[in-house]
Order: structure tokens, then sequence, then C-alpha cells
């Protein structure tokens, strides 16, 4: 037996209310300008909201119409906040190797060869049976608590509650790590003053953990559910702590059950393989469990600054892979592009639409390029089953 544990939080978290805003930025200025770089950075502490970064794009930003944009959809009142603004154009040496690649700059002229990567490092991508979103199930569990909790909120199914907080879930797995049992529920909500606390203890079980839990394994009597177990929580969002874009890495991605290579997604274009190719990573990954070629796998991708093709490639299926994981690299290496103009243009990342995914974690949503492993399902099959024939044939 063993446990898994990872947590999310609602949409007026502070660090998540900085990555709204990041990618609420990034979106209003996608919309007139697909060729933009953004890369912005934003503070919330207090009643002030601080914005920096590097932007360079042919339209004017509109910053902090942006930020109040934000703020009412977290669930704050935007007159309330002052918010200052340090930003500057892109530093013209990444633009360079960004816009001319390392590879081009040697003449190749091989498709998506010109544009390079935007930054260095290593993104990867994982996927699991475990849940339909093929997702880890604690992690599955928490977003849909901290999505539930915020729509109550919004709907009044629960009265006096405020748009910060988070939910933490522990589950239990068997020997052959099948999830067995929810141990504990751990959820915290900031509420009104006058909020009976063990009211709101008891609509936070019956309405809000024991329904998100239900269709995927249901809450037990032997289920620990604990609801604001600091106590009181009547001070909450950048009042209580400052937040920052980027700060809830594990919440956005794998809940910390699998590697992160530690580049934020929020308020950052495709070129930053930060977020591209984790995007395409995370697409992989799900197309090998998809395809049935493993029970779970994850994806490493490492990039150089400048240089379009990636300088490290690798597939891990934990044991679990009906072919090596050799086989399954080479495969995917002739299905998907691994540079970053070959990964925008594949997973239309030049449209805005970020700040949608800036809550509840950038996976396992419906109708994302990135989600859609069914559509490449054939063809990696059959990539596999020739290099497969080939490794058998040379031996």
């Amino acid at each position: 037996m063993s446990t898994k544990t990872a947590e999310a939080v609602c949409i007026g978290h502070p660090d998540k209310l900085c990555d709204l805003i990041s990618d609420t930025i990034l979106d209003d200025i996608l919309y007139e300008d697909p060729a933009a770089r953004v890369a912005v950075e934003v503070m919330a502490s207090g009643h002030r909201i601080i914005v920096t970064g590097e932007i360079t794009s042919k339209v004017r930003p509109r910053i902090r119409e942006s930020v109040r944009y934000a703020l009412v959809k977290a669930g704050y009142v935007p007159w309330r906040f002052v918010t200052f603004v340090w930003v500057r154009r892109q530093s013209p040496d990444i633009n360079a190797g960004v816009t001319r690649s390392l590879e081009a700059r040697f003449g190749d002229d091989t498709e998506f060869a010109l544009q390079g990567a935007g930054d260095q490092g290593t993104v990867y991508g994982y996927a699991t049976t475990e849940t339909p979103e093929r997702l880890p199930l604690p992690l599955v569990l928490s977003h849909e608590i901290c999505t539930r909790l915020d729509n109550a909120r919004k709907d009044g199914t629960i009265t006096g509650i405020k748009s910060d907080g988070k939910a933490q879930v522990t589950v239990r797995y068997d020997a052959a790590g099948k999830p067995v049992a929810i141990e504990t529920v751990v959820v915290s909500i900031q509420h009104d003053a006058a909020k009976d606390l063990d009211e709101l203890a008891s609509e936070v079980r019956t309405l809000i953990v024991a329904p998100a839990c239900k269709p995927y394994l249901p809450i037990s009597a032997d289920t620990e559910i604990l609801v604001n177990p600091s106590g009181l929580f009547t001070v909450g969002g950048p009042k209580a702590d400052t937040g920052l874009t980027g700060r809830k890495l594990m919440v956005d991605s794998y809940g910390g059950l699998a590697p992160h290579g530690g580049g934020a997604f929020s308020g950052k274009d495709a070129s930053k393989v930060d977020r591209s190719g984790a995007y395409m990573a995370r697409l992989i990954a799900k197309t090998i469990v998809e395809a049935r070629l493993a029970v779970e796998c994850q994806v490493s991708i490492s990039y150089a600054i400048g240089k379009a093709d990636p300088v490290a490639f690798a597939i891990d299926t934990l044991g679990s892979g009906e072919y090596s994981d050799e086989i399954l690299a080479k495969a995917v290496a002739e299905v998907f592009p691994l540079r970053p103009g070959g990964i925008i243009d594949a997973l239309n990342l030049r449209k805005p639409g970020f700040a949608r995914y800036s809550t509840y974690g950038h996976f396992g949503h419906p109708g994302l390029h990135w989600e859609n492993s069914f559509a490449h399902v054939d063809a990696l099959r059959k990539a596999v089953e020739t290099h497969a024939h080939r490794t058998t044939a040379h031996r």
C-alpha cells in the first residue's frame, strides 16, 4: 500500500490571481498581435498589483485594463487595487536567437528550422491511465473541488465564502498501483466573519467534496475531511499573502507526482519552450497512453536558447511500456514536431485563450490541441510497429 497527495487552489488564491493576470495580459496582446513576444510577471501584495517583464509587440498593451478584467473574474473589486507597471522590450540578443535559430544560421532550410527556442531548460510531460483525464487522481480531485468551490460562490450554492481557497487530497493505492480509497481531504476556503464554521464545514462536505469525488472514488466513513483546519479564514487573497506569477507550478502541471522543469507557463508567449515544449510533451505522453503503448508515461525534452532542435529527448514508460522506450522515442520523433516553430504551428499556440487554463491546471481539459491525443494514436502505433520490426530484423 502507498499514498499520493496533490493540491489545487481556487481562482482567488493570490498566486493564482497573478497567473490569471499574466495570462490575461498575454491574451489581450495576442488578440491584436499573434506574433508578439511576451514574458509578463505579476506580484500582488495588499492593495497593490505590480506588473513587470518584457513585451515586444506592434500594439500598445492595455495592461491596466487587463488587470481590472482579471481582478473581476477572480472575485475582487478592481478599484480597491492600485496597479504599477514596469515593462520593457525583449532583449535584442534573445530576439535574434529566437527569430533566426542556430540551425538557420548554418544554412538549415528544412521545415521549422528558422525559429529557435526562447530559452534553455528541460520540460516534462506525463500521462497515466489512472483517470479519464490521464492525470493523477489526487490532482484531478483537488482541481474538481476547487472548481466546485468557485462555482458555489458565484451561483450562491454556498453563501458567505470568498474566492481565496485551496484543496488537498490524499489517495491510497494498492500494491498494483491502483487507487482504492480517498484517505484525506483538506479544504481551506475564505469566508465572511459572520459565517458559521460548523455550517460551512457541513456544506463543503456534502455539496463540494462528496459530489466531486463520487464519479472517481467515493468518500467513505474512513475518509478524513478537514475544512479550514486552522480555524478562521476571514482575511485572504493578496491582503493575507503576497502572490507571484509561476509559484504554483505543480498545481499547473501534475501535482508534484511527475517531474517539472521549473519554468512557469503563465504570462509567456509560445516562443518560450517552458510553455510550448511542456504542452507538446504532455500531448506525446498522453498519446502513448491512449494508444495503449504504456500504462504510464513520462516525456522529457531539453532545449538550448536560440536552437531549433532539442538537445535531448527521452521517453520513460516507468516499466509499463508495450515496447522499449528507445523504440517509442524514435516513433514519436517521426510523428510529433519537436522544434518550437513546429510545436506552435501544430498546437495553434499563436491564438489567445491561455487565461482559461491559468486556474485548475493546464492539462486534462477537453478540446485543447495539446490534449487531442486521439488524433495521433493511429499514426503513432504505425510508427512504433515499423521501428519495432526494424529492430527485430537487425538482430
